[in-house]
């Protein structure tokens, strides 16, 4: 039995790697400061709540709608949509990190195949968010510092309570970020808090003025903004290149 079970780990490595290049140690102390008892987060930005595509056992927490989500592919190489919205979170919202799981060899051969199952993974309890399944935070697949990973959980849960910021917001603005909708003249963070951070910013000047587009992941959002403020928007298909 004992030889058995040894042949059957020994083609499950063989068959799956780690996708992971932070180190043993390193993932340890993460867990330990991310998910530790004092660890209070709150939500940066507004959040949606989606299914998590072939997992019914958990739920997407991601700032972007379903289809600017480019985390899986299917075999065709299209990307797969993770499902329609469920829930919308607004910024402000108290989170605690459950679990951060990084995607080692073991891990993924225990995940779903359809899932991102290469990428790390932060469960995340957020308040006000409908009963369900837990919630599943997905990070890149590039990281390789501690200090990355910080980084990059801290772009979605703050560790500071943003109701100074967003008091500090006109009312409509509030709303607008609630709804994760854009409005007009919004500052640029009240922007990055509603529509979340955009995968590309180009950045102009003309004279004195400065202009910056920022495009979110697929092209088919887009948000003008002249001296830190929103002008315009476009919304569709990315333009022909």
């Amino acid at each position: 039995m004992k030889r058995l079970l040894a042949v059957l780990l020994a083609l499950l490595g063989a068959g799956c790697k780690s996708h992971t290049q932070i180190a043993p140690g390193d993932r340890a102390a993460l867990e330990q400061t991310l998910s530790g008892p004092e660890a209070d987060r709150f939500l940066r930005g507004s959040m949606y709540v989606t299914p998590f595509f072939g997992d019914a056992s958990k739920r997407l927490l991601t700032p972007y709608p379903p289809d600017e989500v480019l985390l899986l592919d299917d075999t065709k190489g299209q990307t797969l949509n993770p499902g329609p919205i469920e829930a919308t979170l607004p910024a402000g919202s108290r989170a605690r990190i459950r679990k951060v799981e990084f995607p080692t060899a073991w891990v993924v051969t225990e995940r779903i195949l359809y899932s991102p199952r290469t990428l790390p993974w932060v469960y995340v309890d957020v308040e006000g968010a409908p009963k369900g399944p837990p919630l599943v935070l997905v990070l890149p697949g590039n990281l390789k510092t501690r200090e990355e990973v910080l980084a990059e959980v801290g772009r979605s849960l703050a560790a500071q309570d943003p109701a100074a910021q967003l008091a500090a917001l006109p009312e409509p603005v509030r709303e607008a970020v609630r709804q994760k909708k854009a409005l007009t003249d919004m500052s640029a963070e009240a922007l990055e808090m509603s529509w979340g951070t955009p995968e590309t910013i180009r950045r102009t000047l003309e004279g004195t003025v400065r202009n910056e587009e920022w495009i979110y992941p697929g092209g088919r959002r887009r948000a003008f903004l002249t001296d830190g403020r929103l002008v315009r928007v476009e919304e569709g298909p990315p333009p022909a290149k």
